[in-house]
């Protein structure tokens, strides 16, 4: 972020507009912040599912409106428009701004499959991996040990979602010797970083295999970004008489309402929130650069078609970021940051789609 915050400060690419940002409030999320104020921006922060309430009081203490997403709609009825929304989860997909979204997750897009305004979607491409793949999963051990479980060798865990979260997880739970197993769809085809690494899979959809897994678990970690994904019955049973640990790392209740929110750590909410660095800065840089980036690249391209007589930026509906975007962020994260050769492995087998 600290390149595009020197570069904006000189190019002031957002002066005059409204930016609203919806990234989760954390402290690594400040960073995001500078950028876009150093780029011109009249910036406000929304909350969504997950914030950390001491940095949401240094940022009113600073002047910097938060609100919520039915606060933002309520300034649309009172005639009070964004410009430019970067979003998170889609919590902020009912707002009308003037140019468009950056959403910068997965799940947030299914909030935005008949959209009006041009919605870059961050999570399309390999720069979001990093954050994904490596530091979720790097996140999930963290706030294993600040809860006290700080001993995963030669345990038994179960890892639901093979995409890039799940895999992040696999990877994590692997350097510190344990006895990882995965349940997952297998009709979308074999794993080629699982296969690698000879972890056992289930097919989901074989109930009786997985219950089995589920008792017999020491530590049992959803990510498959669907909710109720695990709500079955059977599982339900497993779920609730099992001594296993159970944790979710998907922004949906994944286990289902049978399932009470005291049995799951972090009552069903995304473990590493309870972090105050949920997602370490060297692994979601990146991503914030993008999604910020993309938020630029969406101003330039309404200027662009203004100059052009065209309404609008001349698109509407989801598009993903543009390669060479994601080559430029890419490179300098692997050039300057401390993670080249996570990055490396992790292109050399983690999946590039959840």
């Amino acid at each position: 972020m600290r390149v595009y915050e020197r570069q904006w400060g000189s190019t002031r690419p957002f002066r005059g507009l409204k930016v609203l940002v919806a990234t989760p409030v954390f402290r690594n999320t400040l960073l995001q912040y500078r950028a876009l104020v150093a780029g011109g921006a009249e910036l406000s922060v929304g909350l969504t599912f997950a914030n950390d309430e001491k940095i949401v009081q240094l940022l009113g203490a600073a002047g910097v409106p938060v609100i919520t997403p039915e606060e933002a709609l309520a300034a649309e009825d009172r005639g009070e428009f964004f410009d430019l929304i970067l979003d998170c989860a889609g919590c902020f997909a009912k707002c009308h701004p003037r140019i468009g979204f950056v959403e910068l997750t997965r799940s947030g897009v299914q909030f935005y499959e008949n959209a009006e305004v041009p919605v870059y979607v961050a999570d399309s491409g390999i720069v979001k991996r990093i954050e994904t793949s490596l530091g979720t999963g790097e996140g999930y051990i963290r706030a294993l040990a600040e809860l006290g479980y700080k001993d995963v060798e030669n345990k038994n865990c179960v890892v639901f979602g093979s995409g890039k979260v799940g895999t992040g997880i696999v990877l994590q739970l692997l350097r510190l010797g344990a006895c990882v197993r995965v349940v997952t769809d297998t009709s979308f085809g074999s794993n080629a970083f699982l296969d690698a690494n000879g972890v056992e899979v289930t097919d989901c959809k074989d109930v009786g295999a997985v219950v089995a897994l589920v008792r017999a678990a020491d530590f049992v970690v959803t990510a498959t970004g669907v909710k109720d994904a695990l709500a079955v019955p059977e599982l339900t049973q497993a779920f609730l008489e099992s001594r296993a640990v159970l944790a979710n790392m998907g922004v949906e209740d994944e286990f289902g309402a049978d399932v009470p929110p005291e049995r799951v750590l972090n009552n069903k909410e995304t473990l590493n929130f309870i972090l105050e660095e949920p997602t370490h800065l060297k692994y979601i840089d990146a991503s914030l650069a993008l999604h910020a980036a993309l938020g630029e690249l969406l101003v330039r391209e309404c200027l662009a078609a203004a100059d052009a007589a065209t309404p609008g930026t001349g698109w509407n509906g989801t598009k993903n970021p543009p390669e060479e975007l994601e080559r430029e962020i890419l490179c300098v994260t692997m050039q300057d940051g401390v993670i080249g050769p996570e990055i490396g492995e992790m292109l050399g087998g983690l999946p590039s789609e959840d």
